[in-house]
């Protein structure tokens, strides 16, 4: 035989029940064959390989020592190749999605909106991963990578920057309330301020943008946005945060933007992919979803507040 060729399929499958039941006539009756059936194409198969595979005598069988580790290893083989079976046809998916995610995106943004990519794309199969640390997209694990920050040139990965984000001014609808609620900028220094600490826009940019004098020394501090957003819906204090990642907070009424929704825009999440798949199927059918989202997002926000 070449490299490129094989034994017959059947011939193999027989091998591997006689090799498990020892027995050319077991093996004829689960294989629904004539046990001169089994032996003829164990006979041609010993032919093909050149190699003994059984020791006869009269109507006793035997492995050979070499026909046992070869019937192990086709047996190995075809249990790999039901498991593999088995696995594929119980995802029920045509394509997986391998998505990875800043944390606070994916928990803030994100996942409320999956069951809605799911229920239009039913055969795509969604796998969200999230992490502060960018994913290597060339070992083939992850699709999509959704970073924050400004993204390096790198050859052969595309970066979609998302729509410049407004940062806005949050807080529990409580502060924001009555005569000492926040009206003016300047309220803002007679509430606490929540820090996050890795944002591009932070509370001494707003200050300075807006010329008023805060105190910076004070106030809780986070290394997530979505810490910071719920600390402030649970009343402790004022987040400045994207209004992309509150829109679900706001529409419930766990938080509101006192000083409105328009704030510094700055572009701060990126979709990124390697370019040599943008017109993979599941990868261009997630970007244009997302863009739609982000898109039906903003008009809806708009909407709501402006009722």
């Amino acid at each position: 035989m070449t490299m490129r060729e094989f034994p017959s399929l059947r011939s193999l499958q027989v091998l591997e029940a006689v090799a498990r039941l020892g027995s050319f006539g077991k093996a004829a009756d689960e294989l629904t064959i004539s046990p001169s059936a089994v032996s003829h194409q164990m006979a041609a198969l010993e032919a093909e390989l050149g190699i003994a595979l059984f020791h006869r005598s009269g109507r006793t069988i035997m492995l050979t020592d070499a026909g046992r580790v070869y019937a192990e290893e086709i047996s190995a083989s075809f249990q790999r190749i039901e498991s593999a079976t088995r696995n594929f046809t119980n995802k029920g998916k045509s394509d997986i999605l391998n998505i990875h995610s800043v944390v606070s995106l994916a928990s803030q943004w994100l996942m409320p909106r999956l069951a809605r990519f799911s229920a239009k794309y039913p055969e795509i199969d969604l796998r969200l991963h999230a992490s502060g640390d960018p994913a290597e997209l060339r070992t083939g694990t992850v699709d999509i990578d959704i970073r924050y920050g400004t993204q390096p040139a790198e050859v052969g990965i595309a970066v979609e920057p998302f729509p410049p984000e407004p940062i806005v001014v949050l807080c529990a609808p409580a502060l924001a309330e009555g005569e000492n609620g926040i009206r003016t900028p300047e309220d803002l220094t007679k509430f606490p301020l929540i820090h996050s600490e890795v944002n591009l826009y932070r509370w001494q940019d707003w200050a300075d943008d807006h010329g008023v004098k805060l105190d910076m020394d004070r106030g809780l501090r986070f290394d997530r946005s979505f810490m910071s957003i719920n600390a402030a819906a649970d009343g402790l204090g004022v987040c400045l945060e994207s209004l992309m990642l509150v829109h679900q907070d706001l529409k419930s009424g766990r938080l509101v933007a006192p000083l409105g929704i328009e704030g510094a825009r700055i572009n701060c999440h990126s979709l990124v992919y390697l370019r040599s798949r943008a017109r993979t199927p599941k990868i261009a059918l997630f970007r244009q979803w997302i863009e739609e989202a982000l898109k039906g997002d903003e008009n809806s926000l708009h909407h709501q507040l402006n009722e």
